[in-house]
């Protein structure tokens, strides 16, 4: 390969280098969210090896490459030494046409090789393609894992991006780049599952506090038992949903950020932790009971069809969201062997069927801000506000009425001795609605109403004399 350079040419790797994240997983998850059929297939592909599984996934899948999450310095050294002259090839372990097409789009490589079917073009089967294409003369390398080491002993420059202290610690001299050093995985692990958002299976407590049967040690115990395996499944389903939303997430004004989205937690945690976590939250299940099981999976099933078609409807989104948050009330109900009653039931989908088109109307706020017109991956656009103002405010006000003629029924006269007082609690909760709505509006809502919740003391104060009303009524 002629050169006219001082610099030796430049070898880059693409998975985990250029760019963060990997695109073989990539390529997977496009199946996963648009012919998953195909994927039935893999297994046979794999036993033909993995040059051969890259090769056929390949085929079948169109991830899109344009918003890839780069690595910024790496980035722009690259850039600089594109500016300086120097040739620039891009050698991968994917499949040859996604790193073609990658190469095509950042226009900065004079060519780009890539695993053909038959080799695998990784460690050393890559250090071979470079040797054949320079002779004897020297190159340099850019690469990001303990795969890559085999090439740097090789090369004449050794460059890491996004690599390990440990991988960049054996190569300490001056001939030695070291570019974008990686973000803390633990941490970006933990924010994938999403921890404040268990506070939604708090839900699994309610059952308990209705029935009055909160001293109960044992059904105590139940409903804690319930609510971490509901927890457990909620961060699985939260991976999966991130990993299947990759696409949109990048297009989005601040899920950009998430752990997936920007690259700072590999695909392969993904894939590995989502099942973990589901199997540990059916194990915990069926120590309570198979009726608790049964709603879980039922739970996790509706959960799954969201993320891969439902969350793409005009309102069928929002009732799903809706019948997920009353699941984890009949869920809590399971767990200790009580019945829910109608009334519950008919509060809970009103009421957050109202919430989850709050947090619609705040994500299309939030694009009319920066000027776009529609959500990518939803079936909302701007036009829609009024619309999703007036029936979430009915929903709310409906959830209101719910409960309060609740509190004038013979039921509530069995469970409380003063059911009338229940319905001093309607106007807190109708001030709960109308601050909520107000916000929103404003535009000043965050997309998430449990952040706001969490967030808000004056709502915490009113939700708090709400309580405190209700116990006063037992």
């Amino acid at each position: 390969m002629p050169s006219h350079h001082a610099k030796p040419p430049l070898f880059v790797d693409l998975d985990g280098t250029v760019i963060k994240t990997d695109l073989l997983f990539e390529s997977v998850l496009w199946l996963l969210r648009h012919r998953p059929w195909i994927l039935l297939l893999a297994p046979y592909w794999l036993l033909r090896g993995r040059a051969r599984l890259k090769y056929e996934v390949a085929t079948h899948a169109h991830p899109e490459l344009s918003n890839q999450p780069r690595n910024p310095e790496f980035a722009a050294f690259l850039q600089a030494e594109a500016d300086g002259g120097r040739d620039l090839i891009l050698i991968s372990a994917s499949d040859e046409r996604l790193t073609r097409r990658f190469a095509n789009h950042v226009d900065l490589f004079l060519d780009a090789i890539g695993s053909d079917g038959r080799t695998n073009l990784k460690g050393a089967n890559k250090l071979l393609r470079i040797q054949q294409l320079c002779g004897e003369r020297g190159f340099a390398y850019a690469g990001d894992s303990s795969a890559d080491l085999v090439i740097w002993r090789q090369a004449q420059q050794v460059i890491t991006v996004n690599a390990a202290d440990s991988i960049r610690r054996q190569f300490p001299d001056q001939e030695s780049l070291h570019f974008d050093h990686p973000h803390s995985r633990i941490h970006a692990f933990l924010r994938a599952l999403r921890p404040h958002q268990w506070l939604k299976n708090s839900l699994l407590f309610l059952p308990l506090l209705l029935s009055h049967q909160v001293t109960d040690s044992t059904l105590l115990i139940a409903a804690c038992v319930g609510f971490i395996s509901f927890s457990l499944c909620a961060s699985s389903v939260y991976l999966l949903n991130d990993m299947l939303d990759l696409e949109s997430d990048r297009q989005h004004a601040s899920k950009h950020t998430r752990p997936f989205a920007s690259g700072d937690l590999s695909l392969r945690v993904g894939f590995v932790a989502a099942p973990l976590l589901l199997a540990a939250a059916f194990i915990i299940a069926f120590t309570l009971s198979a009726s608790f099981a049964f709603v879980l999976a039922i739970y996790w099933l509706t959960t799954l069809f969201y993320s891969l078609y439902l969350k793409s409807y005009f309102l069928i989104d929002a009732i799903v969201l809706a019948g997920l948050f009353t699941a984890r009330i009949i869920a809590g109900s399971a767990a200790i062997g009580v019945v829910t009653t109608d009334w519950l039931l008919a509060f809970s989908l009103c009421l957050f069927f109202g919430l989850a088109l709050v947090k619609r109307h705040a994500e299309l706020m939030n694009l009319k801000r920066a000027g776009k017109l529609s959500s990518a991956g939803r079936a909302y656009r701007v036009e829609h506000l009024p619309l999703l103002r007036r029936l979430g405010f009915c929903a709310n006000l409906g959830a209101i009425a719910v409960f309060g003629l609740y509190a004038l029924t013979p039921a509530a006269a069995v469970l409380y001795r003063h059911p009338q007082l229940l319905l001093l609690a309607c106007p807190g909760l109708l001030y709960l609605v109308l601050r909520l709505w107000k916000i929103a509006r404003a535009g000043e809502l965050e997309e998430d109403p449990v952040k706001f919740a969490m967030h808000d003391h004056r709502s915490q104060l009113v939700l708090a004399l709400c309580a405190f009303v209700i116990w006063f009524a037992i």
